[in-house]
């Protein structure tokens, strides 16, 4: 079962190992994001991040099996870099449900919706596209902070 979808421009680091994982009791990650599957340094790295009794699934969005995650009973935590990927992934399956935003880094036209997130036009009207579909979108860096809810 998908327990939570991030975005977070790091995909896997410390906020994620030290403060999701444990709260959320997750079994496996999955990291849905074309780069990180294509480049063998940076999946060997979160394999080494990952603690050992956590699986690991590094995958390409498009490729991922959301359907399947969604069904098992393994409580999953699947991880995006992107707003885009997301939206991707929606299309590609990925079920409703809470899409936090943990991570978005900061870029010529972006604007700030917290002290971690910041957000261009598109990425807003894709996040609202997202909230119209059924996603509980909200911004949360860490589990001990409070979430607030995107504005639309």
């Amino acid at each position: 079962m998908i327990v939570l979808n991030r975005i977070d421009s790091r995909l896997i680091h410390g906020q994620v190992i030290e403060a999701w994982l444990p709260h959320l009791g997750v079994g496996r990650v999955v990291v849905a994001d074309d780069d990180a599957a294509g480049d063998p340094l940076t999946r060997a790295a979160f394999e080494l991040a990952v603690p050992p009794e956590v699986e690991l699934v590094t995958t390409r969005v498009e490729q991922t099996e959301f359907g399947r995650f969604a069904a098992d009973r393994v409580r999953t935590l699947v991880l995006f870099r992107t707003v885009h990927s997301a939206e991707v992934a929606r299309a590609h399956g990925l079920p409703s449900g809470p899409l936090n935003l943990g991570n978005v880094h900061s870029a010529p036209g972006k604007v700030a919706i917290s002290r971690s997130v910041f957000l261009d036009s598109e990425e807003s009207a894709a996040l609202g596209r997202l909230a119209a579909q059924g996603m509980a979108v909200s911004i949360q860096a860490v589990p001990a902070e409070p979430a607030q809810a995107l504005a639309s």
